[in-house]
């Protein structure tokens, strides 16, 4: 099994930045692939940015790039994202996700990944 527990959530206004962070603690041969995905208010689970845990290889949504970046620390099996330039429209629910890479999914796909956390909450004001 794998457990994953976010952290770094918060209140912030437009324009400002925030860093999530992920802790994963199991089998590690279940976390190859680690990602970020929100759901916003009314809103489906949509993929915010993945990262390939062997060589940091990384995909971003279309969203935040250029925003957003996404590293880990593998010595801490900890995965972080960095969010600045922060949008209304980043606010969301924020969860990590993990998984072997098995499933043949696209990377944003959350249907590629089987161990989820419970989320941090991001809500940006205007």
């Amino acid at each position: 099994q794998v457990q994953l527990v976010e952290s770094g959530g918060g209140s912030v206004q437009a324009g400002g930045s925030l860093r999530l962070s992920c802790a994963a603690s199991g089998y590690k041969g279940r976390t190859n692939y680690m990602g970020w995905f929100r759901q916003g208010p009314g809103k489906e689970r949509e993929g915010v940015a993945t990262i390939y845990t062997k060589t940091g290889s990384t995909v971003y949504a279309d969203s935040v790039k250029g925003r957003f970046t996404i590293s880990q620390d593998s010595a801490k099996n900890t995965v972080y994202l960095q969010m600045n330039s922060l949008k209304p429209e980043d606010t969301a629910m924020y969860f990590c996700a993990a998984d072997d890479g098995s499933r043949f999914y696209p990377p944003l796909n959350a249907g590629g990944y089987r161990y989820w956390g419970q989320g941090t909450q991001v809500t940006v004001s205007s």
